[in-house]
């Protein structure tokens, strides 16, 4: 949210301290309308506490969730029942990712701490054919259209803190709590290096300061 004030930024900083919500969860129920209701493996890259694997157990008879924060993944082992198919890795991505093929690669929040054509060439060689890529990723605004979407997330923003909390203070998600480090690629180059990797791949800037990538191996 670099376009807005200071003040601005500061007085955001303290609503969602108080209220705040996961903005990456927001897009879980959008990644699973990508790709079939039935597919036979997933592999979600930097799952965090396991929230998205969970949900993909759910469409996938196999879910392999990989993390490069050994606290965390112990966490998501923690809240998994035994009774999913899913297991969890310790590993850094791109290098360390199991290799596949899976039906579905699922990325969120993640990739900007990755290197960015490297780790997209790591997951276009471990999807199937016929499989589905799904990104959900940060990007650095410049461009004016950036700082549009921005201005106009804020409302919306505090609209969904308040709807999630239910205007009662509440602890800070799980999923959240992993380190964190601002993006250094702008959505157009982002656009131009991901279909140089994944010809055909459909981008899209969205609202709370993500834009997503789907890509289908043919």
């Amino acid at each position: 949210m670099t376009s807005l004030p200071r003040r601005v930024l500061r007085a955001l900083d303290r609503f969602h301290a108080a209220r705040p919500w996961d903005h990456n969860a927001h897009f879980h129920r959008w990644i699973l309308r990508q790709f079939p209701r039935r597919v036979e493996s997933a592999l979600d890259v930097g799952c965090g506490s396991g929230d998205l694997a969970r949900l993909l157990a759910g469409r996938a008879q196999r879910v392999h969730g990989v993390d490069a924060d050994p606290a965390i993944t112990a966490r998501a082992r923690e809240l998994t029942s035994t009774a999913l198919p899913v297991t969890y890795t310790v590993a850094d991505a791109p290098a360390g990712l199991p290799d596949g093929p899976y039906d579905v690669i699922t990325c969120v929040a993640v990739l900007h701490h990755l290197p960015f054509s490297r780790a997209l060439e790591a997951f276009r060689d471990r999807l199937a054919p016929g499989g589905t890529l799904v990104i959900v990723g940060v990007a650095r605004e410049r461009t004016p259209a950036d700082h549009l979407l921005s201005v106009a997330s804020v409302p919306l923003n505090i609209v969904m803190a308040l709807l999630e909390n239910r205007g009662r203070p509440a602890p800070r998600p799980v999923s959240m709590t992993a380190r964190t480090s601002p993006a250094d690629m702008t959505f157009p180059e982002i656009v131009r290096e991901a279909r140089a990797v994944l010809p055909g791949a459909r981008l899209r800037r969205r609202l709370f300061w993500r834009y997503t990538l789907v890509w289908r191996h043919r």
